[in-house]
């Protein structure tokens, strides 16, 4: 009873159209009430779930995401992107895909990474003859490839969320191939897209341009590269990288691009801080709402359910990812991690799946949520940005979805594309 309740409540508020954080909340008290627990005990669940030492390390990256997205440095990785694939036919689309797995690995954030590269060579594509639907398609389904190439802080909530020993590092490194398998994927199905359309091809620039270009994005590149081996060295924790990145951010900004004022300085921390205060509230909403689900043994019934449907272990795996493909079109990738993780983590370990393994798989599954209606937070950024209704993009967007399926089954079934570099390391 209580349990349909705190479920109904919050698929009827969601419905409704109220934003998820707020969904979460008042479907957790309202259960709370009902089981006659002190309302206390809910706001102390809230607290706890963001009271974690390794979430600081969330507003750090949001707000080195920002700050490279407003000096520019999108810009340079486009450059170096074009000049490398610029010459294929469509081959913009094929840039745009290379461009958000770059700028992906430098900032972490699918939102950014849409933002960034659909402003930034959106008007250039359409100038060149690209539908807007294309430009949005590409520009959306590429930036799910920054939620596995590192540093990403959806990483950094998961390892937070299973409750088990689950070392960054390692997940750090298991999200490398999984993203640049769906980064090639798509940038296939750009290809075979834009061959249809007959967009037009490119011109390859020469060696010497290419190096030049690829000189230009070097600063901004070694800031992936700087906060993955110093966490693998040990050099310093996920938290402390964060920061780094951050003043390693500013420090190249100012002195080798000069291209951050104080206008753009101030409009990245106010954004920085709307965009971390909104993920800590979902974060704490998240938490109270997950301890309920917990309290009422919905994991346990789930698995139940799942194994009275099937024992095959490779069914069970395919049903946990078609129940999250589902949730991820109606709610945010945080809350869902924070809810499904104690819920399937426990269910995958018995099937004898290594928690990186699940971790990637968890990932790339709630990534192509985010570019999935009703909610699709990121397909209707890139819509926003595009200036074209979203459902223009969806009757063409098929294509771009069979590519993450496709990378998605792959990464399910093959573990080791997300356990070979782990294992090569350790």
């Amino acid at each position: 009873m209580e349990l349909a309740l705190l479920i109904g409540v919050l698929l009827l508020l969601l419905v409704m159209g109220l934003p998820v954080a707020f969904a979460l909340g008042i479907a957790s008290l309202l259960t709370f009430y009902v089981l006659d627990i002190p309302l206390i005990v809910a706001f102390q669940r809230m607290a706890a779930s963001m009271n974690i030492f390794a979430l600081m390390a969330i507003p750090f990256f949001v707000f080195a995401g920002d700050l490279m997205h407003r000096a520019g440095i999108a810009e340079r990785l486009i450059r170096v992107a074009d000049a490398a694939l610029g010459q294929r036919r469509g081959g913009l689309g094929q840039v745009g895909v290379g461009a958000s797995m770059m700028f992906g690995a430098v900032s972490g954030s699918a939102i950014a990474s849409v933002s960034a590269i659909g402003s930034t060579l959106g008007p250039m594509m359409r100038d060149k003859g690209y539908d807007p639907d294309y430009v949005v398609n590409v520009s959306a389904t590429s930036a799910v490839t920054g939620l596995l190439i590192p540093p990403s802080h959806n990483m950094i909530i998961y390892a937070a969320a299973a409750g088990v020993s689950i070392s960054l590092a390692d997940l750090f490194l298991a999200g490398i191939v999984p993203g640049v398998l769906t980064g090639l994927l798509l940038m296939f199905s750009a290809y075979l897209v834009a061959r249809k359309r007959n967009y037009p091809k490119g011109e390859f620039p020469g060696w010497r341009a290419f190096a030049i270009s690829f000189a230009g994005a070097i600063p901004g590149l070694l800031s992936a590269g700087i906060v993955v081996v110093g966490v693998l060295s040990g050099v310093f924790t996920p938290t402390e990288s964060a920061g780094i990145a951050v003043v390693y951010t500013i420090v190249v900004a100012l002195f080798v691009y000069r291209s951050l004022t104080w206008e753009r300085f101030f409009a990245a921390t106010t954004a920085s801080v709307r965009t971390t205060a909104m993920v800590m509230i979902i974060i704490g909403a998240a938490g109270a709402f997950g301890w309920l689900l917990a309290l009422l043994q919905a994991p346990a019934q789930l698995a139940d359910l799942l194994r009275g449907i099937t024992e095959d272990p490779l069914l069970l795996l395919l049903l946990i990812n078609l129940v999250l493909l589902l949730l991820g079109t109606f709610m945010d990738m945080a809350p869902l991690i924070i809810i499904t993780t104690p819920i399937f983590l426990p269910m995958a370990t018995d099937l004898g799946m290594d928690p990186v393994h699940f971790g990637t798989m968890l990932l790339l599954n709630l990534g192509i949520g985010l570019v999935t209606p009703p909610v699709g937070a990121v397909l209707f950024v890139g819509c926003a940005i595009g200036k074209i209704p979203i459902e223009q993009t969806v009757k063409t967007i098929w294509p771009f979805y069979g590519a993450l399926l496709f990378a998605l089954i792959a990464v399910i079934y093959i573990p080791g594309l997300s356990l070979w570099l782990p294992g090569l390391l350790n």
